[in-house]
């Protein structure tokens, strides 16, 4: 019985998080997990398209990260959505308080990776959403730099 394979390394991007915001701050934040929802990470079975941060107290959580449930696990098995614990300083947290008090800016996850020690880390972004014509514009941005690739190939 071959269980599915576990990458030493995992990149996973939002691509989505730049093409609808623009990025203002970026900070590297630790995650709080359990067993097996680290075994998925590192199985790539992560999705974090829908995923947004927010702060429930003083702490910051990251809420409707995908994580699926790890195949070889029991009845030990994590809960796909249920929030999680992202962990900064008291430094960055009050900063981002701070600045979340602006109108129209919000965090959300833009990678997620493991760190050389295997940890989980979860790169985040202060955001502030793009309008219609900028998206527009990230559209003509992509499909000029495509047209370009092509060309010299």
């Amino acid at each position: 019985m071959a269980s599915a394979t576990i990458a030493k390394e995992v990149n996973i991007k939002n691509r989505r998080a730049s093409f609808e915001y623009y990025f203002i701050d970026t900070y590297t934040a630790g995650i709080v997990l359990t067993g097996t929802e680290i075994k998925s990470i590192r199985q790539g079975k992560v999705n974090l398209q829908d995923a947004y941060c927010l702060f429930l107290g003083d702490e910051l959580f990251i809420r409707q990260m995908s994580i699926s449930a790890y195949t070889e696990g029991t009845y030990n098995n994590h809960e796909p959505l249920r929030d999680r614990k992202l962990l900064l300083t008291k430094r960055e947290l009050r900063k981002l308080t701070e600045k979340l008090k602006d109108q129209g800016l919000t965090i959300v996850p833009v990678r997620l990776y493991t760190s050389e020690r295997g940890f989980a880390k979860m790169e985040i972004a202060l955001a502030k959403g793009k309008k219609l014509y900028d998206k527009r514009d990230s559209i003509k941005e992509r499909e000029a730099e495509r047209s370009m690739q092509r060309e010299r190939y």
